[in-house]
C-alpha cells in the first residue's frame, strides 16, 4: 500500500491553474461595450484587501502583489482555512448539461 507522503509524489508533476482575482464587478453589456482605453472599471475590493489565489477556481490561499525582478508576483499571507473556520471557497464555473433535445442549460 502507498503511504500518503509516496502518494502526494506521484501527483506532484500535474499541471494546474493558479489565477489571483483582484476583485469583481457585475456591470451591463451596454456598459462594457461603452468601454474604452481610458475607462476606469472600480472593483468590489479595497486597495489593502488580500487578493484571492485559485488553483483549478478552488481557494486556497490569499496574497498581496508584490514588486519582483521587474516582474509582478504574489506574496501569500494566508492559506485557506489553515488559520479560521472559514470553508474553502469555490468559484468554478457550474457544469453544462445538454437535454435530449440539444438545448443546453446550466445545472
Amino acid at each position: 500500500m502507498i503511504s500518503q507522503a509516496e502518494g502526494f509524489g506521484l501527483i506532484q508533476d500535474i499541471d494546474v491553474r493558479m489565477t489571483v482575482e483582484l476583485g469583481r464587478k457585475s456591470m451591463r453589456l451596454r456598459d462594457v461595450l461603452a468601454l474604452g482605453e481610458a475607462s476606469v472599471v472600480e472593483l468590489d475590493r479595497l486597495t489593502d484587501e488580500p487578493l484571492d489565489m485559485f488553483v483549478n477556481g478552488k481557494l486556497i490561499a490569499r496574497g498581496e502583489v508584490i514588486a519582483q525582478g521587474g516582474r509582478f508576483a504574489i506574496r501569500v499571507l494566508e492559506i485557506a482555512g489553515a488559520s479560521s473556520a472559514e470553508p474553502a471557497v469555490d468559484r468554478r464555473s457550474q457544469p453544462i448539461t445538454v437535454a435530449a433535445t440539444g438545448a443546453s442549460e446550466t445545472a
